[in-house]
């Protein structure tokens, strides 16, 4: 007895003849290495239906072609030939391949003064295109932060003045009084209001470039805001924090300042695109700035 064939429904015509401009699968749970780390990845994986007469694309092709990612450390250059192998398993279907992987990069981060260091989790995505043999990579992070309140700080500064002139007034000043003064909760009769922030960056890469630069761009968006949230930290870690918040006063508008002209610095950056919260502690609502560079015609 011969064994029947197995039906090919996707090798059918389809009954209403249209290209497609992506078709694929998302969320595919994928481990990816990247600088030592095994990530926990999920790719969402696709390419463009050209012939409209095909009724679908072959799926378990590309699904059996991201094994690449197993197999070496992340790079431009590794990303390229997954893509490549999509388009040759499609061949005749398909003239663009899309790649997008989703993942938490852990980085692990000394403590302000303290031999203390802790894991901070930074949720990261890569994405990937390839069209008429065009090649693009953008990265998309995302670097939480503290911000304090300029005017906030400015109207404390004044409540605190007011305090001093009110309970030295007409007194001689003495300098051990001044000093108690100061270190008690009489004195210091106002704080500014500070809160968690969050910068979300996308940066398109240079074609020249192979690595992936993730870890750079949080380090220098994190020197650029100069107060990155803490993991562990002892009481002189967290005065060197208060210390660094009031050094680094910004308004959203500020923040967004100082991520362009450090993404600007940056080499093999193309173009970016920048999107910083304030999660406001005085009002219910957040401040948010955005800025880019070349982003519209990258």
């Amino acid at each position: 007895m011969n064994a029947l064939t197995l039906p090919d429904i996707a090798a059918q015509a389809s009954r209403q003849a249209l290209p497609l401009e992506w078709v694929g699968m998302c969320g595919i749970a994928l481990p990816v290495l990247f600088e030592g780390q095994r990530l926990n990845a999920k790719a969402d994986a696709g390419v463009s239906l050209d012939d409209g007469n095909a009724r679908g694309i072959h799926m378990s092709r590309l699904y059996l072609a991201l094994e690449l990612l197993e197999q070496e450390s992340l790079s431009a250059a590794l990303l390229r030939r997954v893509l490549q192998r999509f388009l040759e398993s499609h061949e005749g279907l398909s003239s663009s391949a899309h790649l997008t992987l989703h993942a938490d990069l852990l980085l692990k981060r000394p403590a302000l003064i303290s031999p203390l260091a802790g894991w901070k989790s930074y949720p990261v995505s890569i994405e990937a295109r390839l069209k008429n043999a065009m090649f693009h990579v953008e990265l998309k992070i995302e670097v939480p932060y503290s911000s304090t309140c300029p005017c906030s700080a400015a109207l404390s500064r004044q409540l605190i003045q007011q305090q001093f002139v009110d309970d030295f007034a007409n007194k001689p000043l003495q300098h051990a009084d001044v000093l108690a003064w100061l270190g008690s909760t009489n004195g210091i009769v106002a704080t500014p209001h500070s809160q968690r922030s969050s910068a979300k960056l996308r940066v398109r890469l240079a074609d020249f470039l192979d690595e992936l630069p993730l870890i750079a761009v949080i380090n220098d968006a994190e020197a650029a805001l100069g107060t990155a949230v803490q993991t562990a930290v002892k009481r002189a870690d967290e005065q060197a924090f208060a210390l660094a918040n009031g050094q680094n006063l910004m308004f959203c508008e500020d923040a967004a300042r100082r991520l362009n002209l450090a993404l600007k610095r940056s080499t093999g950056i193309n173009a970016f695109h920048i999107r910083v919260i304030h999660a406001e502690s005085l009002h219910a609502h957040d401040a948010v700035a955005e800025s880019r560079f070349n982003w519209e015609v990258a």
